[in-house]
């Protein structure tokens, strides 16, 4: 029991990271900034706050964080950082946030590669049909955006699948570390292009790069650290598809910027495909525990 609450508790995590991290397309269009600067500031505020968080709540001495998982996890999610806003700006929100979610793809292909996380049938399942719910978006989306922050925002969902791996072989430690040195790393590359390109600093702009450093990715860093121990990579990305779908609502609330047609069928699709992976999941998950509390041994897969 206590495992299945844990595994509740980590996909609750992921859910919330994907809330948090959906306004960031929003904040992003009204923040009349350079994107490297925006990033770099939000960073700055994001490494007090977890710095802020980890005085008051210092990890575990016994946590130990093998140097290489770390060092990529950090990386990949400070070029996910850059790659996001840039792309934002390049090209339309929904197409950059959604272009960006091939990552449940690449986080089954290298968590299965690198870590042997097979993913079970309703895991690849929900892979087809995002990969199709993607492919109509596109079909409806990609000529309202500029090529390059299209190709982007590729690259953008292969760095966050690669950071979901790694970061995953960190659960044995405190990966809440790599956010932090994620951060560290946006701050230190983010610098220069403040000083080249200073901000305009009005009431409104100190609000939003407050918010998206605190909330959006500060919090939703400590969130998705939590949630990566408690889930595998796979499922973690497909439960984070939320945040595409959610972050062109918050767009189109505010600026009116609207998907099409095919673009809502692709969304629709996707969100059917996380419903029932996670759903399916979740039975399996409760049949385990159930067979184990009655004696019943349990299979092979049912321990992946």
């Amino acid at each position: 029991m206590e495992k299945k609450a844990n595994q509740t508790a980590g996909q609750f995590a992921v859910l919330g990271t994907s809330v948090l991290m959906s306004t960031a397309g929003l904040t992003i269009k009204l923040l009349p900034w350079n994107p490297m600067v925006i990033t770099g500031i939000r960073s700055i505020v994001a490494v007090v706050f977890l710095l802020i968080v980890r005085i008051v709540a210092p990890p575990s001495k016994n946590a130990k964080n093998p140097p290489v998982p770390l060092f990529a996890a950090a990386f990949f999610f400070t070029a996910m950082m850059f790659c996001f806003v840039i792309a934002n700006k390049l090209t339309t929100s929904a197409n950059a946030v959604m272009l960006q979610y091939g990552a449940p793809i690449w986080a089954a292909l290298l968590g299965w590669a690198l870590i042997k996380e097979k993913p079970h049938w309703e895991h690849w399942g929900a892979l087809v049909l995002i990969f199709t719910g993607l492919a109509l978006f596109l079909r409806d989306g990609l000529g309202q955006g500029l090529l390059l922050g299209n190709v982007i925002a590729v690259f953008c969902g292969f760095f966050f699948g690669a950071h979901s791996v790694f970061l995953r072989m960190l659960k044995d430690g405190n990966p809440a570390d790599a956010m932090l040195l994620s951060h560290a790393i946006g701050v230190f590359v983010g610098i220069p292009f403040i000083v080249l390109y200073p901000p305009t600093l009005t009431v409104p702009s100190v609000i939003a790069i407050l918010y998206m450093g605190i909330f959006q990715i500060g919090l939703a860093s400590l969130l998705f650290a939590y949630g990566l121990k408690r889930v595998k990579a796979a499922h973690a990305m497909i439960i984070a598809v939320a945040e595409p779908l959610l972050n062109p609502v918050w767009v189109f609330i505010v600026t009116g910027e609207t998907p099409g047609k095919a673009a809502l069928a692709g969304g629709v699709i996707i969100v059917t495909a996380v419903v029932a992976s996670t759903l399916i999941g979740k039975r399996r998950e409760e049949r385990s525990v159930s067979d184990n509390s009655n004696g019943t041994p349990m299979t092979p897969a049912q321990h992946e």
